[in-house]
């Protein structure tokens, strides 16, 4: 199976190109000072993070096709940082005009779910709470929110390959995503266990840096009688974020690819 052989091809690539942890390295290098800031000016943290999520839009396209360059000749053999440059720079506009066009759906499917919950809201206030006639208004605002909710997780299911269709088959912008799209829907099941296995590892990255940014953050401490963040729990957890943050970047950079590359071959 798919899922299987990827993850077992996955750490031994690593364990051979531990070079590949180094971009990855990189960029949490600036995601951890905004986990800092929060103990020291949370307000300043905030406009930190807004500056770097600005610089994240710019950089992030040549980090991608540079991480899958690296990942894919690492499953080979060796692989150097001059790939990550070469890929990352070869394949820029393109991974970057991807990721506007995708950005600005899910901002269009977010600001639908967001003003029909707003009116749910206002109709609610307005009628007086909760009668018979206004559940059935109720219930049709939770089923629109729920398609629109349910369009934007299909589209991220179906789409989530068009970086490595760019990258590894030399395809365009409409192209990668077609290519995406007819790969996922010709390996359904595959493809959800592999979804299933980045959540699940996903998903326990974000516990591990969530408690580490409410054991850094002074309104956390506050509500929930924590201790106050000191100098050695903010560089613990900093560390804890810079190191897990790398491992499972780099694991999930090969991953994908390996996944990609076993699914289409």
């Amino acid at each position: 199976m798919a899922v299987l052989s990827s993850l077992r091809r996955t750490p031994s690539a690593l364990l051979t190109n531990p070079v590949l942890f180094v971009p990855v390295l990189i960029v949490m290098l600036f995601q951890v000072p905004q986990l800092a800031l929060q103990s020291i000016n949370p307000f300043l943290s905030s406009i930190v993070s807004l500056g770097f999520s600005l610089v994240f839009i710019a950089v992030m396209p040549f980090f991608q096709g540079g991480v899958i360059g690296m990942a894919d000749e690492a499953l080979h053999g060796r692989t150097t940082l001059q790939t990550f440059i070469d890929d990352g720079k070869s394949n820029y506009v393109s991974i970057l005009v991807a990721y506007l066009a995708l950005m600005a759906i899910n901002f269009v499917l977010g600001m639908i779910a967001f003003f029909v919950a707003i009116l749910g809201g206002v109709f609610l206030f307005q009628s007086g709470g909760l009668q018979s006639a206004n559940i059935a208004v109720l219930a049709v605002i939770g089923v629109i929110v729920a398609i629109v909710l349910l369009m934007y997780l299909l589209l991220i299911f179906f789409v989530q390959f068009y970086g490595q269709a760019i990258v590894l088959e030399d395809l365009d912008v409409v192209d990668g995503f077609k290519r995406s799209i007819s790969v996922v829907r010709l390996h359904l099941v595959s493809t959800l266990g592999y979804s299933l296995i980045g959540a699940v590892i996903g998903g326990l990255a974000g516990i591990v840096f969530g408690a580490a940014s409410i054991l850094m953050s002074p309104q956390s401490t506050t509500a929930f009688h924590l201790p106050e963040p000191s100098l050695p729990i903010i560089a613990g957890m900093g560390l804890v974020v810079l190191v897990g943050g790398t491992l499972f970047g780099g694991f999930f950079a090969v991953y994908s690819v390996s996944f990609y590359r076993a699914i289409t071959q």
